[in-house]
C-alpha cells in the first residue's frame, strides 16, 4: 500500500510533454486566481505557478516567466470593457 509521501512524489514527477499538454489549464488556473484577487504570495504557492515555472525554466524560448504572465493577465482582467 503506497504512503502519502510516495503518492505526492509520483504526482509531482510529470514529464515536460505532460506539462506542455496542460499549459492552457495552468494559464486558466492562474487567470482564476487573479480574478479571485488572490495575493501574489498565495499565487506563487499554487500548483499552476510551480508548473508554469518548470515549463519556463525547461523551455524559456517557448514559455514566458509566470510573473510576466501574471502581469499580462492582471492587466487584461483590469482593462475596461469596450462598449459597442
Amino acid at each position: 500500500m503506497p504512503t502519502a509521501m510516495s503518492q505526492t512524489t509520483c504526482t509531482s514527477q510529470l514529464t515536460i510533454g505532460e506539462l506542455e499538454a496542460s499549459y492552457p489549464m495552468y494559464c486558466k488556473a492562474l487567470r482564476i486566481l487573479i480574478r479571485e484577487d488572490k495575493s501574489m504570495a498565495a499565487i506563487q504557492r499554487s500548483v499552476c505557478w510551480h508548473r508554469l515555472t518548470t515549463l519556463h525554466h525547461s523551455l524559456p524560448q517557448h514559455y514566458k516567466d509566470p510573473q510576466h504572465l501574471y502581469f499580462l493577465l492582471r492587466r487584461e482582467l483590469q482593462a475596461p470593457v469596450a462598449k459597442g
